[in-house]
C-alpha cells in the first residue's frame, strides 16, 4: 500500500508543503503512540498541528496511510542513524560494538518508536506488512552487520556458526527491553533503567554481551 503525498510544488510553495507534512508525522507519531492506532484521532492530530483534517487527507490519503507514513518514517530513521557508522573503518569487534551502541542510543532517544513497535507487534504487524520498503530497509541493515560478521571470521576473532539475523536480534532486544520495560521493571525491582548514573553501564554491557557472544 503506498502512502499518497502532495502533488509536486515549486519554490516557497515546496519549502512550506515538507514542513508541513513533516510537522503532522511529527504530532502524529506521539498520537499513535500514545492512543494506539484505534484510538488515536485524525481531528486531535489536526488540532495540535497548523493544518486541517482535510489538509491531512490531501497529504496522506486517509488514517491508515498517514500511520504507516509514520511506521515508515520511524523506521527509516533508526536505519539512517545506522549509516552514519564508519564501520569500514573499525576492525569486527569494534564495528559491532558501535553497532550495538547506535541502536542504544536511538531507542533511548526515541521512546516514541518503542511505543510504536509494541503498538504494532499487539496488532501481528497487519500495517507493517504493507510497507514493501521496510523489508529493504531493515533487510540491508542486517547485510551490513552480515559483512562485520564476515570480515571478523575472515579475521579469525568470531566464531563461524553465528546468524547476522540473531545478533541484531540480540541487540535489539536488550535495548527495547531496556526502554520498553522500565516503569514495571523499576516497580518490580525498584530500578530505573534509564538512570543516567548507569547508562554508561548499561551501553557497556551491551557490546560486552554481544562481542562476547562472538569471539571464539
Amino acid at each position: 500500500m503506498s502512502v499518497d503525498v502532495a502533488p509536486p510544488a515549486t519554490g516557497q510553495r515546496r519549502r512550506d508543503a515538507e514542513r508541513t507534512r513533516a510537522e503532522i508525522l511529527d504530532v502524529a507519531t506521539d498520537e499513535f503512540a500514545e492512543r494506539g492506532y484505534s484510538g488515536a484521532r485524525v481531528d486531535e492530530i489536526a488540532g495540535r498541528t497548523r493544518t486541517t483534517k482535510r489538509m491531512i487527507y490531501y497529504y496522506f490519503g486517509g488514517k491508515e496511510q498517514l500511520y504507516l507514513a509514520v511506521l515508515e518514517r520511524a523506521y527509516a530513521e533508526i536505519r539512517a542513524a545506522e549509516r552514519t557508522v564508519d564501520i569500514d573503518h573499525l576492525d569486527p569487534v569494534a564495528a559491532v560494538r558501535r553497532l550495538a551502541e547506535v541502536t542504544f542510543d536511538h531507542h533511548e532517544a526515541h521512546p516514541a518508536f518503542i511505543q510504536l513497535v509494541g503498538v504494532e507487534n499487539a496488532q501481528h504487524a497487519k500495517h507493517l506488512a504493507h510497507v514493501a520498503h521496510l523489508v529493504d530497509l531493515n533487510s540491508s541493515a542486517v547485510a551490513v552487520l552480515h559483512g562485520v560478521l564476515d570480515r571478523g571470521r575472515r579475521d579469525g576473532v568470531f566464531r563461524t556458526d553465528v546468524d547476522a539475523l540473531d545478533v541484531h536480534m540480540m541487540i535489539s532486544s536488550f535495548c527495547f527491553f531496556r526502554v520498553a520495560n522500565r516503569h514495571t521493571f523499576g516497580a518490580l525491582f525498584d530500578r530505573d533503567l534509564l538512570d543516567p548514573e548507569r547508562r554508561g553501564h548499561y551501553r557497556t554491557m551491551l557490546g560486552d554481551f554481544v562481542t562476547g557472544y562472538l569471539r571464539l
